[in-house]
């Protein structure tokens, strides 16, 4: 999680304007990304209906006789081909969703991790500076003490 610094006013604007920056590019990239697959699938299901279309040609083509049966033999075996086609491109682009997807989440993981130590980091930073903020309180208040007794 993001920490932002804090100023009189609240948080800092440039840190928190850089952070919804790229938050916003993220969220851009993964839209573009969105329709891009999105442009695929449309296209693999009109690849899909025009498969099936053939199919229904094939089984018309396999009611003739003679020369026609050639025909239908070339057109099933072109079928098979695009269908083995489609299938390898499908896999192919499952494998690459998949290997995206195992990309991001090691980024998100190691992002977090970062953010975990930098945040102990920053724990232990406060931590020294209230000792130290508590040591010259003290040290002052000794100060007026001593003060008090050379007074009387």
């Amino acid at each position: 999680m993001e920490k932002f610094n804090r100023t009189i006013r609240g948080y800092d604007p440039e840190e928190v304007n850089s952070f919804l920056d790229k938050v916003i590019s993220q969220v851009e990239v993964m839209v573009n990304e969105l329709k891009e697959k999105d442009t695929r699938i449309a296209e693999l299901e009109t690849y899909e209906i025009e498969n099936q279309a053939l199919r229904e040609k094939i089984e018309q083509y396999e009611r003739m006789e003679g020369t026609v049966n050639k025909a239908i033999v070339m057109a099933q075996r072109t079928g098979d081909q695009m269908k083995i086609s489609a299938q390898n491109e499908s896999d192919a682009i499952i494998q690459n969703a998949k290997n995206n997807a195992n990309r991001i989440i090691n980024e998100a993981l190691m992002r977090a991790e970062k953010t975990e130590n930098e945040a102990a980091l920053l724990k232990r930073n406060i931590t020294i500076f209230k000792k130290r903020v508590k040591d010259i309180v003290e040290a002052q208040l000794e100060v007026v003490n001593e003060m008090d007794e050379i007074d009387l």
